[in-house]
């Protein structure tokens, strides 16, 4: 098995960030042999961290397993501001109802990586019609399909089917049979990833 930056970032990170789906389950995982961040001085392992670097680690850790742009971020922390109820489950909520991130935990790929380059590339409809934007905000009562392509629809079936014992989220549906995800409701703040300190990513951005 080939590792490459992405198993760097989990290093640098100290933690599992799945960046290649599945195979971050593997025995090999360099995270598991070498505990310690990347670099000549790695070994030394991970320096005390100030409070302005627990908040900066916070964030990064975030905007790399999401893979999504810095700006990104600092539009969705702007917006989550704007809303009504707490800012950082409107913050998570936001990011969770990227297209991208909704077809990774509906099982169609295995990575968010290629959540986001099947979105890219076309390859996926909102209400039978292409969407290639990965960031594009589901609503409730959206229906999202593969595109009805043999060689599509066949890498979602399998990936569906190698996912199927996989806990989903209780705000989509997924069926499998037709290869469809419907938008039920928006995430409630238990429906939430707890593996990201929000707190500290909304005092990194509220400085």
């Amino acid at each position: 098995m080939k590792f490459g930056p992405q198993c760097k970032i989990c290093r640098r990170e100290g933690k599992k960030l799945f960046l290649k789906g599945d195979r971050c389950n593997a025995a090999k995982c360099p995270l598991l042999k070498r505990k310690y961040p990347p670099g000549m001085h790695g070994p030394k392992g991970y320096g005390r961290l100030s409070e302005y670097g627990v908040q900066l680690r916070a964030k990064q850790c975030l905007k790399r397993s999401y893979n999504i742009l810095e700006q990104q971020i600092k539009n969705y922390f702007k917006k989550a501001k704007r809303l009504k109820g707490d800012t950082g489950v409107n913050f998570m909520k936001l990011i969770e109802l990227r297209l991208d991130s909704v077809i990774y935990l509906a099982g169609f790929v295995n990575s968010r990586k290629n959540a986001r380059q099947t979105v890219s590339h076309g390859n996926i409809f909102v209400n039978n019609k292409a969407v290639d934007i990965p960031s594009y905000q589901v609503k409730v009562g959206d229906v999202i399909t593969p595109r009805p392509k043999k060689e599509i629809t066949d890498k979602v079936s399998e990936q569906l089917t190698s996912r199927k014992d996989q806990g989903l989220k209780s705000w989509f549906n997924v069926d499998a049979k037709n290869l469809k995800i419907t938008i039920l409701k928006e995430p409630e703040p238990e429906d939430l990833p707890k593996e990201f300190d929000t707190k500290l990513i909304i005092e990194f951005y509220n400085r």
